[in-house]
């Protein structure tokens, strides 16, 4: 199969599989505005669907191989979309090239003066939405793709025209490979997606091979205070723009003060004030977060005054400590932690907030992850003072491995395990009470009992 770019010219007809997706729409709305005719699929209706109607994109509801147009140069499709969808298979009978969604952001990349990239285990769409708000504030109108929604966008992504986009970069599958970044960020790497890699060594070369991908005449921006990712950086032989809590990396912060959920700090670049931030989304995590922003932003040559002011304005990404509202008192949060590393940094930031009472109710994502690493979740989870256990939420798995949140409960005193969410949420309400913390935590849909809680309220 040929690159994607013979096929990014005016005129060309693509068609998408998946088109309401994350990722898919923006895709979508690009490639058109590049003067290509593009229709496609999804499964349901939805705003996304209806949007790129009213843009002229003819949308199918349900995948059928009489949906795509004779006329069809090429075939776009999401990794949810198998061999076995009826659409790929007749682009396959018809011998029209299928690609991926990564495969098309990669080559529309190149046409981009800048692409910043931001990769990592964790933090990645928090980083990806305060770099968007420093580009916006620098008047960059830059395009963006990120994995979750920003309520300054009021979606997930934005299609800008000026001459940088800014892309989360995921390493499952590794599907960032099929980038071209000439800012690369890699925030932290842990093991996880071990279903797919091997171990962190198989971890840590896959960013290897991402940051191998920019220019020399790039930059890579990395985490000075992380040791795998030094580990894994280290063997490129490349000078590396480090960000970290201390002097020794290029970026990092002074006189940081936290006020409750607020944190504000000085940022240094090489021993020379850059610019003061004040930041509304706590922890250190967030702290670590915007430094990586504001290295990216001086890579980019951003003013100062631009990241301090698109910083001050970022109040958190959908499903990253997302105040959902009240419940008996009770402050309801809801947060996509599915990782250890990513639980460990949620509960350093809420355990000094001056709550009553930390409830915590999680559900594991993926049966691979709770095995592998299972003592990880043992040792965060016992740190709440009451820690709600939902089953673990499949995703793409079969549950081979005959494991369960009831597991994970036996080993965590001040845990409670339902088995559907009914019958949590129903304990959940007689226990809330004034001056609690309730966070629903995970990545799949845990967030609904939240939700569910403050809907009861306003009734």
């Amino acid at each position: 199969m040929t690159g994607f770019e013979p096929y990014m010219h005016a005129g060309r007809h693509g068609y998408l599989i998946g088109i309401g997706g994350v990722s898919m729409s923006p895709l979508a709305e690009v490639l058109q505005g590049m003067g290509l005719v593009i229709s496609g699929s999804d499964m349901q209706m939805s705003d996304t669907v209806e949007h790129l109607r009213s843009l002229g994109i003819t949308v199918h509801i349900g995948h059928n191989a009489g949906n795509i147009p004779p006329e069809t140069d090429f075939v776009v499709r999401t990794a949810a979309v198998h061999d076995d969808n009826p659409e790929v298979m007749a682009a396959h009978q018809r011998d029209i090239p299928v690609f991926e969604r990564t495969q098309a952001w990669g080559a529309i990349m190149r046409d981009y003066r800048n692409a910043l990239c931001i990769a990592g285990t964790h933090g990645k769409t928090t980083t990806t939405s305060m770099c968007t708000h420093i580009l916006i504030a620098a008047d960059k109108d830059p395009t963006v793709m990120i994995g979750g929604t920003l309520p300054l966008l009021h979606a997930g992504h934005r299609v800008g025209r000026g001459n940088t986009i800014v892309m989360e970069s995921c390493e499952y599958y590794n599907s960032f490979l099929n980038f071209s970044p000439t800012i690369a960020v890699i925030l932290n790497i842990e093991p996880d997606h071990l279903d797919f890699f091997k171990d962190l060594a198989d971890v840590e070369a896959s960013f290897r091979k991402f940051a191998a991908l920019v220019p020399l005449d790039g930059h890579i921006v990395c985490n000075g205070d992380d040791a795998n990712t030094q580990d894994a950086l280290r063997p490129l032989g490349r000078e590396l723009f480090t960000f970290g809590l201390t002097e020794q990396s290029c970026v990092y912060p002074q006189n940081l003060v936290c006020k409750g959920a607020q944190t504000e700090f000085d940022v240094y670049c090489r021993g020379r004030f850059f610019t003061h931030v004040s930041l509304r989304v706590p922890g250190m995590h967030n702290v670590k977060n915007a430094l990586a922003a504001t290295a990216a932003a001086i890579c980019l040559g951003i003013s100062p005054v631009a990241v301090q002011y698109g910083l001050a304005a970022f109040t958190g990404a959908g499903r990253r400590f997302e105040y959902k509202g009240k419940f008996r008192g009770a402050d309801v949060y809801d947060d996509y932690a599915h990782h250890p590393g990513e639980l460990k940094a949620l509960l350093d930031a809420v355990m000094p907030l001056g709550y009553n009472r930390v409830i915590v109710v999680f559900q594991p994502h993926t049966y691979s992850r709770t095995q592998a690493l299972f003592q990880d979740f043992v040792e965060q989870l016992r740190r709440p003072t009451v820690t709600y256990l939902a089953e673990i939420y499949a995703a793409r798995e079969q549950n081979t491995v005959g494991i369960s949140s009831a597991d994970l409960s036996r080993e965590i005193p001040n845990s409670l395990f339902f088995d559907n969410f009914e019958e949590l949420e129903k304990s959940l309400r007689f226990t809330a009470a004034p001056g609690d913390i309730i966070l629903t935590v995970g990545a799949g849909d845990v967030y609904k009992i939240g939700d569910d809680l403050v809907a009861s309220q306003k009734n």
